[in-house]
């Protein structure tokens, strides 16, 4: 966390003193609030009494609709067929147990809110979270709608206004928010069999809370809002807080490529990370954690739609619809109360259209539907008032007795009453300025589709039509190809496709709807909750294959993930192997290894330099660095230490033992391919601002860690393919590092160095029995990778131990790992010392 943030370090792992303090509701696990703050590294042994097979579906609201009984006591509660989140259970494994952690969108007194609580149990399978109004209000209205929501939909805060100034204080009720909510899941969860899917913005810290209590846990997120572009997101003050809580998910989900890649762009220029792209999934490394990355967009539910068409066809609502607007082209816009809808753009066509087309006036006609707003967001009442003036000057101006050219319905349309008028409706216009999914363009092809031909509605048979103008800004266009695609900020063509709809040629608008309905009728709800688990599962059991221990505090929690034979290298087993070798090889890397990584050229301190002669005088030792430097800098730091090997440039230059000449195992001529790549180079480090160029002797490096990560990551990508066209049939090898691209000659690697000298050992009789060898980067897994194979089976003893030790607690070919430089160091100290003991032994005898 930022310093500005350091006091949230209590309440962010679990201490609620904030918060109101409530008897638990139910006895399925039983939980201590003490649990809360269990040691890193040790997930809960909670059990529940439920049964396996079981998903938890966590959102902020429940899919239920409540009211008070008209005695006021009590509360009827029923089941929202609306909710998308009702639905997507008929997409999960048959016979797999649904339950919900929600809150209810209703004030429940305290009193009640235990039989409330066992009603929802029993009747609904749901769990509801009971926030005290204040803390609703600041968490929902306050952070959620001013803060995270106008900012998912990029808008940025442009003045230092109150309003537009970071709240630390909204933030905190965010927090407790998001903590209620996981006490909610810890009362009723099995860690071992259940899965924990959580929705949306409102609960985007809720994956530490439970990873932190739950290494093991299986858990996925999906956001349903836009994710902004890094640059919008990076104003957020507490950006990498929020980063590193869904990071702690074992899948992300987002509905469009466009708001995934702009959360690969923030992990990239934020927290370092790299994805990766692998037979089709997207995946991030976080600790050695392959977080999944799921590209689904969300759909309808075809039944739900249907089973309202049905309903309609025999309520009388939609005839006298039919009678009402007899004759005309309709127009039709349902959209929510906000500043992102872009609604006045939309009626502002209108009126453009019925200027330039008077011929259309008594014709055309929009109906706009007002969805009531779902909160306090910025600046509603404002839009509604300049909607309204808007719609009074056009009917004013173009209406006609009997007729409104814009028909505005301001109150709360039920369902059956929205299938009506979309069935009526021969074009519809979204015009949202930015948008996430937007499932109306969806719900509006199933209505003009109508009931399956078998049904008993006779006006339902016969060609189906529909057209769609839609905002190029909203997360559906994409899958909408037969829609009119327009950019809502330019009226004039907004004016224009609206005209096309609706003069369009029926056998177009046929093919159009045709082309809609096959789409949206096989990528449903179920459709994108099938695949959305179907990852969830296949990712889950990719990290079980490994072992997991979480680390760091807050916010900072993140769980490592590796092979489940790496381990910490343990001092005594070395040790004891060390003294009861009888030729030993030692290989050492030096930046990050033995010496911070610096990107000056430092030299080795006084104390490893002091180390390093210990061990070489040994005669049991055979002692080298290997390392990327170059050779002049390596010749100067280690000119003292007579019996040691030095390695440089990845084992291009090598210098044996008690001998000051250098060596190499390739031919100088093989060097002639740097007058061809070193133009290459050139060319993109003056097309990137922050780049350089390093020439080795043997190789040349191109970095980029000063550049812009985001451009300069596409720039060594660029170049990788310009180098390998233009390097083709030489001898090098081109390869892409951490901030880096490196040309060095085929064959030069750190492992082709020791490689080599095993078997100088071996020609010399010393077939080595012990080996060390230590690295912290890529570079170094080239030696880590050559031992277990058959290459080293005739060069080492055939009882050899192999110590393979990165520097480091990640993912490596390596067995064993120290966490710090200062392990490495204290460790060769420690051999050292064994072997000046040995000495002294053997003098005194």
């Amino acid at each position: 966390m930022t310093n500005s943030f350091s006091n949230l370090l209590d309440l962010a792992s679990g201490n609620l003193s904030g918060l109101p303090n409530k008897r638990k509701r139910f006895s399925w696990a039983e939980y201590d609030d003490d649990d809360d703050d269990l040691a890193p590294g040790f997930s809960s042994d909670t059990q529940s009494l439920s049964s396996s097979n079981r998903i938890i579906i966590v959102a902020n609201h429940l899919p239920l609709k409540a009211k008070r009984r008209e005695n006021n006591k009590g509360w009827c509660f029923s089941l929202n067929e609306d909710s998308l989140l009702l639905h997507l259970k008929d997409g999960l494994p048959k016979g797999m147990e649904v339950l919900y952690v929600g809150s209810l969108n209703v004030n429940v007194d305290p009193e009640e809110e235990e039989d409330v609580s066992q009603n929802l149990l029993d009747n609904f399978k749901c769990v509801p979270t009971f926030l005290e109004p204040d803390l609703s209000e600041r968490f929902y209205d306050g952070f959620c709608k001013r803060k995270l929501w106008p900012l998912f939909h990029y808008m940025l805060p442009l003045s230092g206004c109150q309003e537009d100034q970071f709240e630390k204080s909204l933030w905190e009720s965010y927090i407790l928010a998001n903590k209620v909510f996981f006490h909610k899941v810890v009362e009723i969860i099995n860690p071992k069999d259940d899965y924990v899917w959580i929705h949306d913005y409102h609960l985007m810290v809720l994956p530490t809370f439970l990873r932190k209590h739950y290494i093991r846990l299986r858990m996925g997120f999906f956001l349903h809002s836009p994710f902004p572009s890094s640059e919008i997101y990076r104003t957020l003050p507490v950006r990498e807080e929020i980063l590193k809580a869904l990071l702690n998910s074992d899948i992300i989900g987002f509905h469009t490529y466009d708001y995934a890649r702009h959360f690969l762009s923030c992990c990239s220029r934020m927290l370092g990370l790299n994805y990766q792209l692998k037979r089709g999934y997207l995946g991030l490394e976080y600790y050695g954690r392959i977080i999944g990355i799921k590209i689904m967009p969300i759909g309808v539910h075809m039944g739900r739609i249907e089973s309202l068409l049905a309903m309609a066809d025999k309520d009388r609502s939609l005839r006298e619809l039919k009678q009402q607007f007899e004759g005309k082209s309709v127009l039709i816009g349902v959209d929510d109360i906000d500043i992102f809808k872009g609604i006045n753009f939309k009626l502002l066509a209108m009126e453009q259209m019925l200027k330039q087309h008077s011929h259309w006036r008594g014709k055309a006609v929009l109906i706009q539907i007002l969805n009531p707003a779902r909160g306090k967001g910025l600046n509603v009442g404002h839009i509604l008032e300049e909607m309204q003036e808007t719609i009074r000057r056009i009917n004013d101006e173009y209406g006609q007795p009997g007729y409104e050219p814009i028909v505005l319905i301001n109150r709360e349309v039920s369902a059956n009453e929205r299938v009506a008028y979309y069935s009526i409706a021969d074009c519809l216009v979204v015009t949202a300025i930015r948008d996430g999914m937007n499932l109306t363009p969806y719900e509006y092809v199933v209505c003009r589709q109508g009931l399956p031909e078998s049904s008993s509605c006779s006006d339902c048979i016969g060609p189906k039509k529909s057209m769609i103008v839609v905002s190029e800004f909203i997360g559906c266009s994409l899958s909408l190809s037969g829609a009119i695609r327009i950019n809502p900020w330019y009226v004039q063509a907004t004016s224009e496709a609206m005209l096309a709809a609706i003069t369009m040629r029926d056998s177009e608008k046929e093919l159009r709807h045709e082309k809609h309905y096959q789409y949206v009728s096989t990528h449903d709800v179920t459709y994108w909750s099938r695949s959305f688990f179907q990852d969830m599962n296949k990712t889950c059991a990719d990290q079980f294959k490994k072992i997991c221990w979480g680390i760091g505090i807050s916010f900072g929690f993140r769980v490592v993930s590796l092979d489940p034979n790496f381990r910490k290298l343990s001092l005594d087993g070395i040790l004891s192997a060390y003294r009861n070798a009888k030729s030993r090889a030692i290989l050492l890397d030096y930046d990050g290894t033995i010496m911070p990584q610096n990107s000056l050229n430092k030299p080795p301190s006084q104390d490893v330099i002091s180390t390093l002669r210990k061990l070489c005088a040994d005669q049991k030792n055979t002692v080298f660095v290997v390392s990327g430097k170059g050779r002049e800098h390596l010749n100067e730091w280690f000119s003292s230490c007579q019996n040691l090997g030095v390695a440089a440039e990845h084992g291009y230059f090598i210098r044996w033992p008690q001998n000051d000449e250098w060596g190499t195992f390739f031919r100088s001529s093989a060097l002639d391919w740097m007058k061809l790549a070193e133009p290459v180079l050139k060319l993109y480090t003056e097309a990137t601002d922050g780049s350089s160029i390093e020439v080795k002797e043997s190789a040349l490096v191109w970095q980029y860690k000063d550049a812009d990560p985001a451009f300069g990551s596409f720039q060594a990508q660029e170049m990788l393919d310009h180098l390998e066209s233009v390097l083709a049939n030489e001898p090098v090898a081109v390869n892409r590092g951490k901030f880096i691209v490196e040309i060095k000659p085929q064959g030069a690697s750190k492992g082709f160095t020791a490689e080599k000298i095993f078997s100088s050992m071996a020609e010399k009789g010393k077939r080595a029995d012990f080996v060390l060898c230590i690295g912290d980067d890529r570079s170094d897994e080239d030696m880590f990778e050559i031992f277990g194979g058959e290459k080293l089976s005739n060069i080492l003893s055939p009882n050899a131990l192999v110590f393979a030790c990165t520097v480091g607690q990640k993912p490596s070919s390596a067995k064993y790992y120290l966490d710090s430089i200062t392990e490495v160091v204290y460790m060769l100290r420690t051999l050292a010392h064994s072997s000046s003991s040995a000495e002294v032994s053997v003098s005194t005898m």
